[in-house]
């Protein structure tokens, strides 16, 4: 018998496995019927940092820097994700892989330090957030609006999508009929 470990029902998190999926589908009708729109997945050991948001990657803009969880097992390798880390590289904003913990998340909120926080996914490509709500305390994220760094990151990577935008990656092909 294989042991158990954190990570998904379809161990691990970092597989993208029907079960991991089916496994939220409870948690986000919960949500969604206490009127939110997603599920902020935090570790399943101590349930204290931040892992993902429904099911895309997170990432939170405290101030000049930019900060999502790390690739430890528990979480899916999005493409999204890379490219979001890669264009903000490429811009010269700071991005740190690191382990964030809700108590982190709402200190910086009451410091002023939390600007942005957004989803990267393949079908949402960029989704702001714009409250979180942890122990029945509500963190209004950039007064409810989407920050600058959301929307470049989300003009940017649908402009590249669609050939609009100079591609610096080398992420699109030109396919011919």
């Amino acid at each position: 018998m294989r042991p158990v470990r954190p990570g998904g029902a379809g161990w691990p998190g970092a597989a993208k496995t029907p079960a991991n999926y089916a496994a939220s589908l409870l948690a986000a009708e919960e949500a969604k019927a206490a009127g939110f729109t997603q599920v902020l997945w935090l570790d399943g050991t101590e349930r204290t940092c931040v892992e993902e948001v429904g099911t895309m990657n997170i990432f939170f803009r405290l101030g000049d820097e930019l900060l999502t969880p790390p690739l430890d097992g528990t979480i899916l390798p999005g493409i999204t994700r890379d490219c979001v880390i890669r264009l903000a590289s490429h811009w010269g904003i700071q991005v740190s892989e690191q382990r964030i913990s809700m108590p982190e998340v709402m200190g910086a909120h009451a410091r002023g330090d939390l600007l942005e926080v957004f989803g990267s996914g393949t079908a949402a490509v960029i989704a702001p957030v714009s409250e979180l709500v942890f122990q029945g305390k509500s963190l209004l994220i950039a007064q409810g609006r989407v920050g600058n760094w959301t929307q470049r990151l989300f003009d940017t990577l649908t402009g590249i999508q669609y050939g609009k935008m100079e591609d610096p990656f080398g992420w699109t092909v030109p396919v011919s009929a």
